[in-house]
């Protein structure tokens, strides 16, 4: 019986041990995307805040796995060791939209979330030379000739196109949905009058002032980037979207590592040189971490769905 106490003692001092030792090799964040983009470079940012946080001689190294709108990097994630030592950015409403919309070898279930850090909301903008200087005009003459309104987005299946789709269906129009190869091709559309307006989240227009005129934020309250802009709930019209970036681990890590991680990260959020970087790159953070964060993944998985049973993209 001693025999048997003894080590079962044992047992639990090595277990403690081991998770006093985590990390003891290089912890990889997976990124689905290539290198330079917003989801990479958060991803370098936290990585390197993260690393003291963990310890010394702690590494976290970053690794692009680009392909398939981010489903290889997330594949590679939600397949891994639950080990804590393969972690990866996770993009709302993307990753889950792709489970919608295609075979995937995971779903909103596949993931221990962690804590997301930015979230970008989605806007109505316009050219600076657009006819239309309110939402309310924009809409009126959407009202007035259904389907003449063209909206340029991103691609099908992602935050700007559920955008497009929740505006006009909460201000009761008809659009016409223009979908492009990325971010930076239907913000060239928009700036050059191709087509009459765009979804684009807020971070990607902070740097044309000149070119373009945000008509709404799609947030529960105005940024700080651009407050003078209002959000379209204060015009009268409930819809929100955005694009959150945060990090998660594969599903059922130990609790104990997960924590580990989860206070880290926190810890990562509340340092003032984090927070001024990425102020400076324009990421909005909007900090959430564990069961908050796996909420939101689970609402933005439902909004998905919906949007896929009443009109699929492809």
């Amino acid at each position: 019986m001693k025999k048997t106490l003894c080590a079962v003692i044992a047992l639990g001092l090595g277990a403690t041990a081991a998770l006093a030792d985590y990390p003891e090799k290089p912890v990889e964040v997976i990124v689905g995307y290539s290198a330079g983009g917003g989801t990479d470079v958060m991803a370098r940012t936290v990585s390197q805040f993260l690393e003291p946080e963990l310890g010394d001689g702690a590494s976290v190294v970053v690794k692009n796995m680009p392909g398939a709108g981010g489903q290889i990097g997330f594949t590679e994630v939600a397949g891994a060791d639950a080990d804590g030592y393969t972690l990866g950015t996770f993009n709302l409403p993307a990753a889950l939209a792709l489970t919608h919309d295609r075979e995937a070898d995971y779903d909103v279930t596949s993931f221990t979330y962690l804590a997301n850090f930015v979230e970008d909301p989605n806007t109505i903008t316009v050219a600076a030379s657009s006819p239309y200087q309110t939402l309310d005009e924009l809409l009126a003459a959407a009202k007035a000739d259904p389907r003449a309104i063209t909206v340029g987005l991103s691609s099908l299946g992602g935050n700007d196109h559920f955008a497009a789709n929740m505006m006009a269906s909460a201000a009761g129009v008809e659009f016409t949905i223009v979908p492009f190869k990325g971010a930076s091709n239907a913000r060239t559309a928009i700036m050059g009058g191709h087509v009459a307006a765009g979804t684009m989240t807020l971070g990607q227009t902070t740097n044309f002032p000149d070119e373009l005129r945000v008509l709404a934020v799609l947030a529960d309250e105005r940024s700080a980037f651009r407050p003078d802009v209002p959000t379209a709930a204060e015009l009268g019209y409930d819809v929100k979207m955005s694009s959150l970036r945060g990090i998660v681990g594969p599903a059922d890590m130990d609790a104990e590592t997960a924590e580990k991680l989860r206070a880290a990260l926190s810890a990562v959020n509340a340092n003032p040189d984090f927070q001024t970087i990425m102020a400076e790159q324009g990421n909005p953070i909007a900090f959430m971490v564990g069961d908050d964060f796996a909420a939101t993944a689970a609402a933005q998985n439902q909004v998905a769905a919906d949007i896929w049973a009443q009109t699929p993209w492809k």
